[in-house]
C-alpha cells in the first residue's frame, strides 16, 4: 500500500489531462452550487433587526444592523394604534394609514385608509414579509424590495384565512388564494373553482399548501408560483 508520500504525484498526473471544457463545465457547478447556498442564505432564519419607537410626532424604525433610523412624522391628531416588528420588517397602524419599513428601506412605505374601510382584521409579520387584512384590501409588504402591495378584494368576496411564516403570506378568500414572496414581488393568486371549499391552510419557511374540498394548492417562496394535485375523491 504506497504511503501519502507515494500518493501525492499520482494525484497530480490525474489532474494534468483535464480538458478546457471539464474545466469550465467544473467552474459553471461550483458557481451554481455558490448561488444555491446564497439563495438559502437569503432565505434563512433572522433575529430581530428592527425596533420600532413611537414617539408623540413620529414613529422610528431602528436598525439593529449598521445603525441609522427611519423617520416618519405623525400628522395632526394621527393616533398610532399599533405596532410589531420581526426580523427586517415592521409595521405601523394608525387611526389614519398602514405604515411599513424593513431595514433596507430609505422611508417608510404608507397607504391611507379608504373611506369607511375597517381597521385591520388580520395583521401578521414573517421575518420578511407582512400581511394585513381589512375588509376592503390585503396588504402586503414584500421585505426584499422595501414594496407596499395590495389587491383589493371583490363585491361581496369574502375572507377565509390567512398564514404568514418567515418567508411567505398566503390569503384565502371564498374566490381565490393569493400568496406573497419577498423573493418575487406582488401577490400570485389562483382561483377557486365552483362549490371548492377551503379544508385547511398551513405554511412553513418557503413553502404554504391550501388543502380544498377538490385540490391541494402548493405555493413556493422562492418562485412566486402555485402548482396543484387533484384529491382523490371521497
Amino acid at each position: 500500500m504506497p504511503n501519502s508520500h507515494d500518493a501525492a504525484p499520482e494525484l497530480q498526473l490525474q489532474r494534468r489531462p483535464c480538458s478546457a471544457a471539464w474545466a469550465a463545465a467544473f467552474g459553471a457547478a461550483l458557481a451554481l452550487l455558490a448561488s444555491g447556498a446564497a439563495r438559502a442564505g437569503e432565505s434563512g432564519p433572522l433575529g430581530d433587526l428592527l425596533q420600532i419607537v413611537t414617539t408623540p410626532r413620529a414613529l422610528l424604525a431602528l436598525a439593529a444592523e449598521g445603525g441609522g433610523d427611519r423617520r416618519e412624522a405623525l400628522e395632526r391628531g394621527e393616533r398610532v394604534l399599533w405596532t410589531g416588528s420581526r426580523g427586517l420588517v415592521g409595521v405601523a397602524v394608525t387611526d389614519k394609514r398602514i405604515l411599513a419599513v424593513t431595514t433596507r428601506s430609505a422611508a417608510w412605505q404608507t397607504t391611507r385608509f379608504r373611506r369607511g374601510e375597517s381597521a385591520p382584521h388580520v395583521t401578521a409579520l414573517g421575518d420578511r414579509v407582512a400581511l394585513v387584512v381589512t375588509d376592503r384590501r390585503l396588504l402586503g409588504f414584500d421585505g426584499g424590495s422595501g414594496n407596499l402591495v395590495e389587491t383589493s378584494l371583490g363585491l361581496r368576496e369574502a375572507f377565509r384565512d390567512a398564514r404568514v411564516s418567515a418567508n411567505l403570506a398566503v390569503v384565502v378568500t371564498d374566490r381565490r388564494a393569493l400568496g406573497l414572496s419577498p423573493f418575487v414581488g406582488g401577490f400570485f393568486e389562483v382561483a377557486l373553482r365552483l362549490g371548492e371549499s377551503l379544508e385547511g391552510l398551513e405554511a412553513v419557511s418557503d413553502v404554504a399548501t391550501v388543502t380544498t374540498s377538490q385540490r391541494l394548492l402548493i405555493f413556493r417562496a422562492t418562485s412566486g408560483s402555485w402548482s396543484e394535485r387533484l384529491l382523490e375523491l371521497r
